[in-house]
């Protein structure tokens, strides 16, 4: 069987290369996958599966059915793309001003769909189902969680989810798997500091909101300084500062926006109020008011052991194992947490750089892409985990 799906995928590389580049070509925002979601469900319908779409807006399923009981799998990509202007001179360049696939997920999108097709060759033979879900927003604001909500872990029953990602922090022909938390909580904050304005040659008769907000962002870094233990990981992170009027005007209110990380769930809990004292400390000792907007987006990515253990066995068998090595936890976030939040799953990352080939530039940057030659390896690693799960 092995011998027989290695033949599948290399017959099927080009088709899948072909897939790959126009995706790339034509990169969607996420829930605005339109054109994506539509070539994706009609491939799937094309390979004989039950396809339904319009999940979470533009969200695809295709399920297939085995003819024999069992379990089921739910193997997910994501589709979206990133608003950032291409920097590659390639022959596949983004047509979409503004906007690119510059994390690997037209790659993803390619993996998944040549796997269905070389599982739908399986059909017979299968024990239980496998849901191939296309998922929109994984770069914000997320579109994993309002999938669950509208009913993909049922009919049928999701018994195990898996998910990989090209990742051009490891070398081509290298998987990095870990079991635990992998990747860290993802949450969004908006401060609004409030003081009084006035002239620049008359401060006292001022509330300063930029003075103040230069202390709050000073004091934030201290959370993960002198308040989480150096063993344990955080990151509190200001992305952008809005306020002032003019060179000698006071500014009365200053807007800040950032994100918070952390691979703790109780850490996770309690960064909220740590910043809200220290809001509180400062604008009230310098005359000022604050509002704080926190959201928890994404939960930390926690990958079970059994799941990451077959993985990890696929992989060693197909790479070898001293190519199989364990994944460097990140502070990036990913709400392919949410599915391993419902059943026991593993989400795994792919080696995709190859530094002679030019891939190397790391994922959201403007020159961002991959080997394609990690993409064949891709659909050999989901479609052994998937028939060594459905046994």
């Amino acid at each position: 069987m092995r011998e027989d799906i290695k033949n599948k995928i290399l017959n099927l590389k080009n088709e899948m290369i072909e897939i790959r580049r126009d995706f790339h070509q034509y990169p969607e925002l996420g829930f605005k996958e339109e054109r994506t979601a539509k070539l994706v469900a009609n491939y799937l319908r094309n390979l004989g599966l039950e396809v339904k779409t319009d999940i979470a807006k533009t969200g695809v399923v295709g399920l297939l059915r085995g003819q024999r009981e069992g379990k089921t799998l739910l193997l997910r990509s994501d589709m979206d793309a990133l608003p950032i202007q291409e920097k590659n001179e390639v022959e596949y360049k983004s047509k979409n001003e503004g906007v690119m696939h510059a994390c690997g997920h037209d790659g993803h999108m390619a993996i998944l769909l040549i796997t269905a097709k070389i599982l739908s060759d399986f059909q017979k033979e299968m024990k239980g189902n496998i849901k191939f879900i296309f998922q929109p927003a994984e770069e914000g604001p997320g579109g994993a969680r309002l999938m669950i909500e509208q009913g993909v872990m049922s009919a049928p029953q999701v018994d195990a989810a898996i998910g990989l990602h090209l990742w051009n922090y490891l070398p081509i022909g290298k998987v990095g798997i870990r079991s635990g938390p992998l990747m860290a909580s993802m949450d969004s904050f908006t401060i609004k500091i409030k003081g009084k304005s006035g002239h620049g040659a008359i401060p006292h008769d001022a509330i300063d909101a930029i003075v103040m907000g230069s202390h709050v962002i000073s004091a934030l870094q201290t959370i993960v300084s002198r308040e989480v233990s150096p063993l344990k990981s955080a990151v509190v992170s200001v992305g952008t500062i809005k306020g002032g009027y003019g060179f000698n005007i006071i500014a009365d209110e200053v807007d800040m926006e950032g994100t918070v990380r952390a691979l703790d769930i109780e850490l996770q809990k309690t960064l909220p109020e740590r910043m809200e004292r220290i809001l509180k400390g400062v604008t009230s000792s310098m005359r000022g008011e604050y509002e704080l907007n926190y959201q928890f987006l994404y939960p930390i990515t926690v990958n079970d052991e059994g799941m990451a253990q077959l993985v990890r066995k696929a992989c060693t068998s197909i790479v070898g194992a001293e190519k199989v090595i364990i994944a460097e936890q990140t502070m990036g976030g990913e709400d392919m947490a949410f599915f391993l939040q419902k059943v026991p799953g593993c989400f795994f990352f792919l080696g995709s750089a190859n530094r002679e080939k030019g891939f190397d530039f790391p994922h959201h940057h403007p020159r961002f892409d991959f080997d394609e030659d990690a993409m064949p390896l891709g659909v050999e690693i989901l479609s052994t985990i998937a028939l060594e799960f459905l046994g």
